[in-house]
């Protein structure tokens, strides 16, 4: 028994977190090739309501949908402040950038403006019913929330990308590599 909690002493307060909600995971993630369910939800944009349209969205470009546990919590304001700081990029190759979070829901508006930097919009999830659609669930403290996965859905609905980690720092590169990929390919759709 000394040497669990010696292990569970010495390891981060992030490490520990994810071993403690690995268990937890409801489902697989949706697969790549699989049809994107489609969901209108209730969000903010730097801090003002939005209704955001997955199908109106993608009528512009390819999607960026990444889902997240709860709105303030620490590994979610990393993965926030990185998709900021990428969103210019993902709008040069006409892509959508979207977190949806079926935790902490009714602070989505605060967390657009202050963690999303007013970059990107985030919609709340309540009762993660969307998630759900997208296998991306898990319990924590007897809660179903969304897990930390992140998709890149083409025009057409196909999912590109389906990257499920609970290392909020990765899926930024996830994302952007698979938008690169499509863009690439759809040079005619500039």
């Amino acid at each position: 028994m000394k040497k669990v909690k010696n292990f569970v002493t010495g390891l981060s307060l992030t490490a520990a977190l994810a071993l403690s909600t690995t268990a937890f995971h409801a489902s697989a993630a949706l697969p790549v090739g699989a049809k994107a369910p489609d969901f209108t939800l209730q969000g903010a944009l730097a801090g003002k309501p939005i209704t955001f349209s997955l199908q109106k969205a993608l009528q512009k470009g390819p999607v960026v949908l990444y889902f997240f546990p709860a709105a303030f919590s620490a590994g979610c304001t990393v993965e926030a402040h990185a998709f900021a700081e990428a969103t210019d990029a993902f709008s040069k190759m006409h892509a959508t950038v979207i977190g949806v979070t079926a935790g902490n829901t009714e602070q989505v508006s605060d967390f657009s403006k202050l963690e999303c930097r007013d970059k990107f919009a985030v919609a709340a999830d309540p009762g993660a019913k969307v998630a759900a659609q997208y296998q991306t669930t898990m319990q924590m403290k007897g809660k179903t929330l969304s897990d930390r996965t992140s998709y890149v859905i083409a025009p057409d609905g196909d999912i590109l990308l389906s990257y499920t980690d609970r290392n909020p720092e990765t899926h930024i590169d996830k994302a952007m590599a698979a938008v690169k990929q499509y863009d690439s390919s759809h040079p005619q759709t500039h």
